[in-house]
């Protein structure tokens, strides 16, 4: 039983934590993705200058990055900078444009009120989508109407914008400044073209080919030259944000701790256990080879009951496992302070082939270290073991 026990508490822990590990990566990671998806086409100038150029995104632009092998969705943008001004109070902040080929998932799943802003090819809505936190700071509600300033080398613009809905993501880098409107909208403040935008923002459809396709795009895209003379230059979301993608790396050596420390603390409990049974059934060993078994044929008997001891101990800490998981999934009970780790609950997502071989690994690794402990029958003798007690 106590065998059973630690090896059940040690896969439960192991299950437990890969999944919050993989729930709070991906959730990180699809926040960030989701204000500037995987992979980003823009001006040469920009990265270099820190400005917002723009570049020109027409159709046979937005074909060629289309047609490129793994990716699957393009969106053009752009990006402005200015101040939003109330009665009270004044905020500066960063104004994106979005066309109607934009994916607007990502924006839906954090509306917290009203509705996105409405998005047509050649009207602009004057509507805005604003944070919470923004929101917070200038004392706003949906349908308030407020007035914003940009400021450019052609002299000061201004806009009366409708604020159509209000979302959050708890990251406080991307709630603190960003506000969506119409493409139109901004391609007018900075005076643009209607084909001229800050860049694309390309969708592949692995994530874990993110470094190929970008790798395709560098020699497809890299170095060439709009109409209006503008270089294309491309740049990866993790490229783009090496903190937080450096930040969540380091997640995976924390679970690799756990990892090896549950499995050690299966597997010391498991040879405790092997051992207590050999020596409950010394006499019983001595009987046998009396009777003329081998070593090995004894010693195969007690690795199968480790074996059964393990796999029962496998069995029930899965249980346990998926369960706590399962109600965390469900119901959110645990919180967290979304300020310090950016979600509001604890997040979990099952991987099941992950499960899978984390089940058979702690498997072979607890019989692998029961193997040694296992030749103590070799020095056990007939005729000392009858008279043991």
């Amino acid at each position: 039983m106590i065998a059973t026990t630690g090896v059940a508490i040690g896969i439960a822990v192991m299950i437990v934590s890969i999944c919050v590990m993989l729930g709070f990566k991906h959730s990180i990671r699809n926040k960030v993705i989701g204000f500037g998806s995987h992979i980003q086409v823009t001006n040469f100038m920009d990265a270099q200058a820190g400005e917002n150029y723009g570049v020109s995104m027409d159709d046979s632009m937005m074909n060629a990055i289309k047609a490129i092998r793994g990716v699957k969705h393009v969106q053009r943008y752009a990006l402005t900078q200015g101040i939003l001004k109330t009665e009270d109070d004044f905020l500066g902040i960063q104004l994106k444009g979005i066309g109607k080929e934009y994916d607007t998932s990502f924006l839906k799943e954090n509306l917290i009120k009203g509705k996105l802003p409405k998005v047509e090819d050649a009207v602009s809505s004057n509507q805005i989508l604003i944070s919470k936190t923004i929101a917070d700071k200038l004392r706003l509600q949906v349908g308030n109407k407020l007035y914003a300033y940009f400021i450019s080398n052609k002299g000061v613009r201004i806009r009366r914008f409708l604020v159509s809905g209000i979302y959050e993501t708890n990251l406080s880098q991307f709630d603190e400044v960003m506000c969506f409107t119409d493409l139109n909208t901004v391609q007018h403040l900075n005076g643009w073209n209607s084909d001229m935008a800050s860049g694309a923002e390309v969708t592949v459809n692995n994530f874990d080919q993110l470094n190929q396709v970008a790798d395709v795009m560098v020699y497809k895209i890299n170095r060439t030259s709009d109409r209006y003379g503008n270089t294309y230059t491309t740049q990866t979301i993790k490229e783009a944000n090496p903190q937080i993608f450096s930040w969540l790396d380091l997640l995976d050596m924390n679970v690799w701790i756990i990892l090896i420390l549950m499995t050690a603390v299966a597997g010391v409990t498991m040879i405790s256990g092997l051992l207590i049974i050999i020596l409950e059934r010394t006499t019983m060993i001595g009987v046998l080879k009396a009777l003329g078994a081998r070593n090995s044929t004894i010693r195969h008997i007690f690795m199968w009951f480790a074996a059964f001891i393990v796999g029962k101990g496998l069995i029930i800490g899965n249980i346990i496992g998926f369960a706590l998981c399962l109600i965390q999934q469900y119901t959110g009970i645990i919180k967290l302070d979304p300020k310090t780790y950016y979600v509001s609950t604890v997040p979990i997502e099952i991987s099941l082939p992950l499960l899978i071989i984390l089940n058979v690994a702690t498997l072979l690794i607890c019989m692998l270290i029961l193997i040694g402990p296992s030749y103590l029958i070799a020095h056990i003798h007939p005729a000392k073991s009858m008279r043991y007690e």
